[in-house]
């Protein structure tokens, strides 16, 4: 592990929480992402073949408005990207090339924010997702975006 909390891999490995209200769900790397760290943990799971992505919305996630942030709902469907796509991106690194999205709705910190989708299509090098945010069953946000695969970037 290097002094910055990152391990080996350079975007991190899956990592199973074992512990808090998303217990047995995977994250990416222990502090691999800073960003994602500082406003997580956002986590995922497959069930039948279905992801979906979680968090846990806080206080820091807030606008002045008292909503849900807007930036925080693109962080978390930037991430949501990648884990709906996870499995198209075994033993592959990627890139966001482009995320698009809409609000729908504002979200508060009266429950847990969902992810779902799908991959729309894959090819050698970009993959197409699309997907859809909600709390408490309520649209917050739609999203689409295109990953790119791109090689390892070097070692520090």
């Amino acid at each position: 592990m290097s002094a910055d909390g990152a391990g080996n891999e350079p975007y991190g490995t899956p990592v199973v929480l074992a512990e808090g209200p998303f217990k047995g769900w995977t994250t990416w790397g222990a502090g691999a992402d800073p960003f994602e760290t500082a406003i997580g943990p956002l986590c995922f799971r497959v069930e039948d073949g279905k992801t979906t992505s979680a968090f846990q919305p806080r206080r820091e996630h807030l606008n002045g408005a008292g909503a849900l942030h807007g930036g925080a709902l693109m962080s978390f469907a930037d991430f949501s990207l990648f884990s709906i796509a996870h499995n198209a991106l075994v033993g592959a690194k990627a890139v966001t090339l482009t995320c698009n999205c809409e609000f729908l709705s504002a979200g508060g910190l009266d429950a847990i924010v969902y992810a779902e989708g799908e991959l729309l299509r894959e090819s050698r090098s970009l993959v197409f997702v699309r997907g859809i945010v909600t709390q408490a069953a309520r649209p917050l946000l739609a999203f689409s975006g295109t990953l790119k695969k791109i090689a390892s970037p070097p070692q520090r």
